[in-house]
C-alpha cells in the first residue's frame, strides 16, 4: 500500500511540474465523431471539453471540392462541437479565441489578464486556428483570411505513410520563418518542434495511415502590454489517409 500511495504521490507531483509547461500547447483540430465532423480541443489523447469553449469560437468555414463555399454551422451535441454543413465538404476551419491565461508564481494558471494579476509571472493571449481537408480537392488548399496562422501542404498528400510531404506555415497570408512545428500533435504531441525555414516551410514523413494532425505555433509581440506579454498563435492541419478495403 506504502508503494501505490508514492507511486500516486509521483504521478501527482509529475503532473504538477508539467501542467505548467503545457497548459498552452494544447490547440484544436478536426475529427470524425460517430460519422459526424467534429471540433476536438486538447493535445495528445486528451479529449477537453469543446462545449465549454464554443462561445469562442467564430469563422467556422466550409468548401466543396471547386472551393465553392458551403454554409456551415457550429453546434453542442453532448460533450461534441459538431460542424453541420449543408453539403459534404472537402474543406473546413474555423478559429478559438481561447482568452487570456497568467501564471502565478506557485505554479497555477488562472484566465485573467495581467492587469488583474499583478503577481503573474506570464501572461499571454492565446489563438487556435484549424483546417481540415475532409476529402478529394480539384485545386490546392488556400489561404483563408480567417486562418490568421495557416499550415498548407505544398503539393500533393501521399496516398502511404512514411512518404515525405511539405508544409508551408503562413501568418496573415505570408510565410512564418521560425515558426514551431510538430508532426502529430495526437500521437506525439512532446516531439521537439522543428523550425520552419525562410520560405516557411518544413517537411516531414507523413506518419500515419489513418488521421494526421500537424500543429504550428508562431508567437507575436504584445499590443497591449497591461494587458498581455505576448500572443501564442496555434495553428493544426488535419487530413487522413484511407485504410485497405476491409
Amino acid at each position: 500500500m506504502a508503494k501505490l500511495k508514492t507511486l500516486a504521490w509521483t504521478a501527482a507531483a509529475a503532473t504538477a511540474v508539467l501542467a505548467p509547461a503545457l497548459a498552452q500547447a494544447h490547440g484544436i483540430w478536426f475529427a470524425q465523431r460517430a460519422k459526424q465532423i467534429a471540433i476536438i480541443y486538447g493535445i495528445g489523447a486528451d479529449d477537453l471539453q469543446s462545449v465549454k469553449r464554443l462561445p469562442g469560437m467564430e469563422n467556422v468555414q466550409a468548401w466543396d471540392a471547386d472551393l465553392n463555399p458551403v454554409n456551415a454551422q457550429l453546434r453542442a451535441d453532448g460533450s461534441l462541437v459538431v460542424v453541420d454543413t449543408d453539403a459534404p465538404p472537402s474543406i473546413v476551419s474555423a478559429v478559438l479565441q481561447n482568452g487570456t491565461w497568467s501564471w502565478l508564481p506557485d505554479g497555477e494558471i488562472v484566465k485573467k489578464t495581467k492587469d488583474e494579476v499583478p503577481n503573474a509571472t506570464k501572461t499571454e493571449t492565446t489563438i487556435k486556428y484549424a483546417v481540415s481537408i475532409q476529402g478529394p480537392l480539384t485545386k490546392p488548399v488556400p489561404l483563408i483570411p480567417a486562418q490568421a496562422l495557416q499550415i498548407v501542404p505544398v503539393g500533393k498528400i501521399p496516398d502511404k505513410l512514411g512518404e515525405p510531404l511539405t508544409y508551408r506555415v503562413t501568418w496573415k497570408g505570408k510565410p512564418a520563418a521560425g515558426a514551431g512545428v510538430i508532426n502529430d500533435m495526437v500521437n506525439d504531441p512532446d516531439a521537439v518542434e522543428v523550425k520552419t525555414k525562410a520560405d516557411g516551410t518544413v517537411t516531414f514523413p507523413v506518419r500515419n495511415q489513418g488521421l494526421n494532425v500537424i500543429r504550428a505555433v508562431h508567437v507575436t509581440p504584445t499590443d497591449n502590454p497591461a494587458k498581455t506579454d505576448r500572443y501564442e498563435h496555434t495553428a493544426t492541419l488535419a487530413f487522413t489517409l484511407p485504410h485497405k478495403p476491409e
